[in-house]
């Protein structure tokens, strides 16, 4: 255990559960609203999915996965070994009640409900995530450049039409390129792109570690108590103070706790008696350190579903979605094989001392987080299942968390997040 010279109580105000980039926001929030805050986490300085991301500040993404059509489209890509989807056959037992629901998230009607609640979140993104990046001292790391979307055929860009003019009704500021208006943009791309959509307002940052580093000594420097350890389950026995009680079976005691363990969460809210589908999307990146071309900003391949992004530490390759659960071991494959989609569309590039990555998205099949309280333990608070928008909706989280451990108003509607809505 770390502490601090600040005084701390012996029971804090606040035990967050999880020091990923979601975890530590929602710390970094608390604290600033004058709560003392322990934060427990397995590992402190170990990997974590939070270290992986693409670096996108992706607020354009406001419409779920699941759009209109995928699900068929879906069935194929898994008859491709190395393409954009994967499944592991044994992990479909467990899996199937998500999927079922996720084929349910692409109804036209729970579609439009989805969007305008992550167009709600991501709304306020810059808002939120500027603050804490210069209160970390992070801005020189942060990039509003804008992300090009790039077409292989002119029948893609024209089937994506509908759902483009549906998030500039959200609010999402774009513009369709021409094939010479996108080599304009990014030179170092294959010439092979007929139709481009350069998004106004998307940004990325320069390496999802150091953020994560600079926030968590941050954390710390304002007085956070750490705790390293497992927690296996949550204990409200006792109202007024709970616990979340580690392998070892220490209890760390808080007067309100809040769980944020990403895709480990559904089992903390299964303790307490709270039902969530919930399931690891695990994604693939290679790091490129050596890359040797000239890009500028993030790059999404709308057809082949994966993305390049410019990082400090390097080009970084990354994307497919691979459901197998939380314990079966990686194949890299997945990454050699986003390697090679990177290196025929970024002609020339140096691929000597790759990284290969891989880490778990936690995924609701809705799209939606779960943010708000436990409908079983009221001292308990959800925050958790972002899925591709951890990085982008961080801070925004840790706002909304705050709002709700001090019992403020909200300035958007909580409702959609809540995990009640996995009882229905």
């Amino acid at each position: 255990m770390t502490q601090e010279t600040r005084h701390f109580p012996e029971t804090p105000d606040v035990v967050v559960i999880g020091a990923g980039i979601v975890g530590l926001a929602c710390a970094w929030s608390a604290i600033r609203d004058g709560a003392s805050v322990t934060v427990v986490d397995r590992d402190f300085e170990g990997d974590r999915t939070s270290y992986g991301n693409a670096g996108g500040i992706a607020v354009t993404e406001s419409t779920p996965i699941s759009v209109h059509g995928l699900y068929w489209k879906a069935m194929k890509w898994l008859c491709d070994p190395l393409g954009p989807l994967a499944l592991d056959w044994k992990h479909l037992p467990a899996a199937l009640p998500w999927f079922m629901e996720f084929q349910r998230a692409g109804n036209r009607t729970r579609f439009r409900e989805i969007s305008l609640a992550l167009a709600n979140l991501n709304s306020r993104v810059y808002d939120d995530i500027v603050p804490m990046f210069q209160d970390v001292g992070y801005m020189n790391h942060f990039y509003q450049r804008g992300a090009l979307t790039v077409y292989e055929t002119d029948e893609a860009f024209a089937a994506d039409q509908p759902e483009w003019n549906f998030k500039r009704e959200l609010g999402v500021r774009w513009r369709a390129m021409s094939a010479d208006e996108v080599r304009e943009c990014e030179p170092s791309l294959a010439h092979v792109f007929r139709k481009g959509v350069f998004l106004e307002d998307w940004a990325h940052i320069g390496d999802p570690k150091l953020l994560v580093t600079r926030l968590r000594d941050r954390v710390r420097q304002l007085g956070a108590q750490f705790v390293t350890g497992a927690v296996r389950a949550l204990d409200p026995s006792d109202a007024l103070v709970p616990a979340a009680v580690l392998e070892s079976g220490v209890r760390v005691k808080g007067r309100q706790i809040v769980v944020a363990t990403g895709a480990w969460s559904a089992e903390l809210a299964q303790s307490i008696g709270d039902r969530v589908l919930l399931d690891s999307e695990r994604g693939y990146n290679t790091t490129l350190p050596s890359h040797g071309v000239n890009l500028s900003r993030e790059v999404i391949f709308a057809e082949r579903k994966f993305v390049a992004t410019p990082l400090d530490i390097g080009v970084r390759i990354g994307g497919a979605a691979e459901f197998a659960g939380l314990k079966a071991p990686p194949n890299y494959k997945r990454s050699d094989a986003l390697l090679t989609l990177g290196k025929k569309f970024l002609p020339g590039i140096n691929d000597s001392g790759a990284v290969k990555w891989m880490g778990h998205r936690p995924a609701t099949p809705d799209s939606l987080p779960v943010i708000g309280r436990s409908p079983k333990v009221s001292s308990v608070i959800y925050a958790f299942g972002h899925g591709h928008l951890g990085l982008t909706q961080s801070a925004t989280t840790g706002a909304l968390i705050a709002d709700i451990l001090t019992e403020r108003s909200s300035k958007i509607d909580l409702t959609p997040y809540a995990i009640s809505r996995f009882s229905k």
